[in-house]
């Protein structure tokens, strides 16, 4: 069964994972219990981590070496180690799961025991705070020997406090719904999965199904769930949740029309909640990093600068004009505040732009705003026209001009706004023509590529004749995040190693559909007959001059070339360091000595010194005492 992580909203959650004996065996080839549930637990801790949820999370293990937990007393409850109570979970979790929750050789005593009548030690988990809702997501194998009297006791305590359950198994319980995939292919004599279960777990799966069925819950046996459907559901980081907040304003057309309105977000730019900071601090407390900005001038004493010293500027040409506070105070745009005004109405054959999309409904409880929005929406859809508006967000917001165009479905209508562009941000790109003599195609060539097209539609019809979308991009996660949080957890606890690739399960979701594969292989086949590629060689263009990006490389490429006689290079190189030299600039005076120094070494090595003394001395070292000379050294 899918498991709806998002019913965990608003809730506490006690996660209790089985860490005994039995949770270590697993079958050749195959991951054992602890392994999986251990995977379960770290991306579901991740996602609340970087989705920056609310949720308080708590950790129990069971059926540890050791005991730690506030109702040990009297021998009871042992082997039940509370390795974090009740509280937001952060960074410090993730690298406690990945190197602190390991396999123990305790048997482990999950909620069905017989000491467990009164539930594993959840209420006081929570350090005396209280909470609405407490849900308790139990990971075991069911390994453990339990008392049919005691089921009673525990559904009524469930009932009674308003605790759900939730239970993560390494098996279906209901082989059917599940299918029989897994448990085929595994060892049969394996007592972990599969066929090959215990006389505990076959006992134990049954009582999870009664108490489950018992429980006053829509449907129970929902709430039991695979190891590996729960990975598989929580691959995905958790999306970042925002409640749309309410914008009341007045939609206004000339002076004496106004309607009540209320706007909300329903598309816009998804960015991370927070900055991720990089603690390179020994203690790693990110309170520990200090950021310390210093101004200074540029020169040789790096003279540092006062902040109160310095203002913006902006450089025009070989000028900086200053730019103070009180200039950028008086050069902002100053309006009344909050508006949506409609300035006018053109058809819906409108460019939009923006980042964001806004419906704008009538206020609540404003019966004539209720008629009179609904008479200007079904309006413009009649007249398939759209309303030109200033919008301006609040007083200290810049103003738009956008477009509001009409929905109208079934149940509700609203105006959706759209910024508009300006003539600036239009840009007109001019091709060249793609047709061509030399390479007319052939009549065979365009069916080829008209059938190649018509293959890789991503729609296709259904059993009714109606299309469906092959590929649902709304669906897909924003890659960038799901990538960037992998690296992120990756870093917390294994600092100093490579990063790993990406995902399997991400790079699948962006491969196109399979169905499109093999449908486009065989026009892709005919396209490969009908148009024949051949090699060709292209021909490197010989230098024929010394440019000025690298002049003792160009230099050096026309010696070795042997194009030109070796004196006309001799000169052109000369030329240039006249030119480099012209500029009283320390980058040019070096390059000039670069230049120089290549003279002389492809003067030597042709034995003509003469071309190098006519520039400057017969003497090895002359080279050298020219360029300093240059420098005014």
């Amino acid at each position: 069964h899918s498991f709806q992580w998002d019913k965990l909203k608003e809730k506490t959650v006690v996660l209790c994972m089985d860490v005994g004996l039995t949770m270590s065996n697993s079958a050749p080839g195959e991951e054992s219990s602890f392994e999986l549930a251990k995977k379960v637990i770290q991306k579901f801790v991740q996602r609340q981590v970087f989705s920056e949820t609310k949720i308080e999370l708590a950790l129990v293990l069971f059926g540890t070496d050791s005991t730690d937990n506030p109702l040990s007393q009297d021998g009871q409850y042992q082997n039940i180690r509370v390795h974090r109570h009740l509280m937001i979970p952060d960074c410090e979790l993730l690298i406690e799961i990945e190197n602190q929750v390991q396999p123990e050789s305790q048997q482990g005593d999950c909620i069905l025991s017989p000491e467990h009548v009164s539930l594993i030690p959840c209420r006081n988990l929570t350090l005396g705070k209280k909470y609405d809702c407490l849900n308790i997501a139990l990971l075991t194998d069911l390994n453990t020997q339990t008392n049919e009297e005691s089921l009673e006791v525990i559904i009524k305590n469930l009932t009674q406090s308003g605790i759900t359950v939730q239970f993560f198994l390494p098996f279906p319980v209901e082989e059917d719904k599940e299918g029989q995939g897994d448990s085929e292919r595994r060892d049969p004599g394996h007592p972990g999965t599969g066929k090959g279960l215990s006389r505990e777990q076959k006992k134990n799966k049954e009582l999870v199904k009664e108490m489950m069925l018992s429980l006053d819950v829509e449907d129970g046996l929902d709430e039991i769930h695979t190891f590996r459907n729960a990975i598989e559901e929580l691959c995905m980081f958790k999306r970042v949740e925002r409640r749309p907040v309410a914008w009341p304003c007045q939609l206004t057309i000339g002076s004496s029309l106004s309607i009540r309105i209320i706007g909300y977000k329903a598309v816009t730019d998804e960015k991370l909640k927070k900055m991720w900071i990089t603690v390179d601090a020994q203690s790693h407390q990110k309170d520990d990093v200090k950021r310390e900005t210093v101004y200074c001038l540029d020169d040789d004493n790096e003279t540092e600068v006062q902040k109160d010293d310095i203002i913006q500027g902006f450089r025009y040409g070989s000028d900086i004009v200053p730019f103070s506070k009180v200039d950028q105070e008086q050069m902002k745009y100053k309006h009344d505040g909050k508006c949506f005004a409609v300035l006018g109405f053109t058809k819906q054959s409108t460019v939009f732009m923006g980042s964001q999309i806004i419906k704008i409904f009538a206020a609540r409880d404003d019966e004539h705003a209720g008629v009179a929005l609904s008479a200007l929406i079904r309006a413009l859809n009649e007249l398939q026209m759209v309303a030109i508006v200033r919008y301006a967000f609040n007083r200290i917001s810049n103003p738009q001009v956008g477009a509001a165009f009409p929905c109208i479905k079934q149940d509700s209508e609203c105006l959706m706004y759209i910024q508009l562009p300006f003539m600036e941000d239009l840009r007109q790109f001019t091709f060249p023509s793609l047709e061509n003599k030399k390479f007319t195609p052939s009549d065979a060539q365009l069916s080829a590529v008209d059938s190649l097209i018509d293959s890789m539609m991503l729609v296709e019809e259904d059993e009714n004749g109606e299309q469906r979308d092959l590929f649902k991009p709304h669906r897909i996660p924003n890659p960038a995040f799901q990538r960037h949080f992998q690296c992120l957890h990756h870093r917390a606890v294994s600092p100093g190693t490579p990063l790993p690739p990406i995902e399997p399960w991400l790079k699948a979701a962006l491969d196109r559909p399979e169905v499109i594969t093999e449908r486009c292989q065989d026009p892709l086949d005919v396209l490969k007959r009908k148009f024949p590629l051949t090699e060709v060689e292209k021909k490197k263009k010989l230098k024929t001059s010394v440019g000025s990006v690298d002049p003792a490389r160009d230099f050096r490429a026309l010696i070795k070339q042997k194009i030109l006689p070796f004196g006309e290079v001799c000169q052109q190189l000369t030329h240039r360091i006249e030119q480099l030299l012209s500029n009283k600039n320390t980058q040019y005076y070096m390059k000039s000595i670069t230049c120089i120094q290549a003279f002389r070494e492809q003067s030597v090595k042709v034995n003509k010194h003469s071309h190098c003394s006519s520039f400057g001395g017969a003497n090895d070292d002359a080279v050298f005492a020219v360029g300093l000379a240059f420098l005014g050294l």
